[in-house]
């Protein structure tokens, strides 16, 4: 496969110890939470984000975020915001808080979070947008491994169920593509589309 720079790669990112800390400090975090459906471990979710984030992303601050993307969300709240802020700085706080549908505890209900988020994500900055791309591609690739596996009983792990996910990953390819039309973007609309095929079965 060519290691061309596609139009959204921006260069080599220069890792320094602030990743190193971060990676370690998300382990930390992350340890109790496990994946849905397969049970694995949810760092290996975090790992890939930032894998596919590193492929693209201009900064450093970016790899972290991408690291710590659910962070707020679900391993506490603004609590969590602030130590994010105080070990990483406030544009990492500020990356993760764009990924971040709530900071609520008790969540507000799914469909209410999802159509918060998908409201604020045009809005977003080009670098959260990479993020969630890459979230929303390891998810949607994850989804089709245990369609594939597990068959139509995956649902039941989802709020959302079939219907709602599927609306939602739709939802986020619709606001993406117009705005980040790039390889990472195509793969996740390509990805959706193969989810709704094999959904809809």
């Amino acid at each position: 496969m060519s290691d061309a720079a596609g139009p959204e790669r921006r260069g080599a990112v220069e890792l320094t110890s602030r990743f190193t800390e971060a990676l370690a400090f998300t382990c930390r975090l992350h340890a109790p939470q496990r994946r849905k459906v397969s049970g694995a471990p949810y760092v290996a979710h975090l790992l890939r984000v930032a894998g596919m984030v590193l492929e693209y992303a201009a900064t450093e601050d970016e790899a972290i975020a991408a690291l710590l993307h659910d962070a707020i969300e679900d391993q506490g709240g603004p609590a969590a915001r602030a130590t994010i802020r105080h070990r990483f700085g406030d544009e990492v706080a500020a990356l993760v808080d764009e990924c971040t549908d709530t900071d609520e505890r008790p969540k507000p209900p799914w469909r209410e979070r999802k159509e918060t988020f998908l409201a604020r994500l045009p809005r977003a900055s080009r670098a959260a947008r990479l993020i969630v791309a890459a979230d929303k591609l390891d998810n949607v690739r994850s989804l089709l491994r245990a369609r594939r596996e597990h068959g139509e009983s995956i649902w039941d792990h989802f709020r959302g169920g079939r219907d709602g996910m599927l609306w939602y990953f739709r939802r986020v390819v619709n606001a993406l593509a117009p705005l980040d039309p790039s390889p990472l973007v195509e793969e996740l609309a390509r990805a959706v589309g193969e989810l709704e095929r094999i959904g809809g079965e």
